[in-house]
């Protein structure tokens, strides 16, 4: 089996387990996830890139956001101590809708991932094929660029309920781009419980 590296997009990923859980977010092991999804393609993943951002702190926390920041802290110090993954934070922007609605929305997560995308080929030599888990179609340019120039096969696991206007009506042109589609399900998370 060759080896792969495995690119997951956690603000898609947190969409889908709330949706696998009705609601309520599925807890799985990170790195047990990239790996059965790398076996199931035949794979080895040799690295797990995890982009992420940590949540909302106002510059007077709430007793919430401190809640919040304090957990996710410890999650990432647990994550970071394994040295097969590498762990890139973007940033979270408090947003005031049209409607007058409090929005939060990540920033700088999508151009992390671009770049080490396209630094494949020199970080990762041997690296044939790689697979990413997301669902944003901001990364076409980038995947077509890899495939195009690089001969880098890009394997996409999502989720697509063809449903229009839905957060998982997934792009065509996403499809269109990457070598290979492969839906995710819900055992693909619970098959991978978090050990105590």
């Amino acid at each position: 089996m060759d080896d792969t590296l495995v690119f997951i997009d956690e603000s898609f990923l947190d969409k889908l387990t709330k949706f696998f859980g009705d609601g309520i977010r599925l807890k799985f092991d990170k790195i047990e996830f990239a790996m059965k999804i790398a076996e199931k393609q035949d794979l080895i993943c040799k690295h797990l890139f995890y982009y992420t951002c940590p949540p909302f702190q106002s510059s007077n926390p709430t007793k919430d956001e401190i809640k919040r920041k304090g957990g996710y802290d410890k999650f990432i110090i647990a994550l970071s101590r394994n040295n097969e993954i590498t762990i890139r934070e973007g940033r979270v922007q408090k947003i005031i809708n049209d409607k007058g609605e409090i929005e939060y929305k990540q920033k700088g997560v999508d151009t992390l991932l671009t770049i080490d995308l396209g630094h494949i080929k020199e970080d990762y030599p041997k690296i044939k094929k790689i697979i990413l888990v997301s669902s944003d179609t901001d990364f076409c340019p980038i995947i077509l660029d890899i495939k195009k120039r690089r001969g880098i096969e890009v394997i996409l696991y999502s989720y697509l309920d063809k449903k229009r206007k839905s957060k998982f009506s997934l792009s065509n042109e996403l499809l269109k781009c990457c070598s290979k589609y492969i839906k995710l399900t819900k055992e693909d998370f619970t098959s991978c419980p978090i050990k105590e």
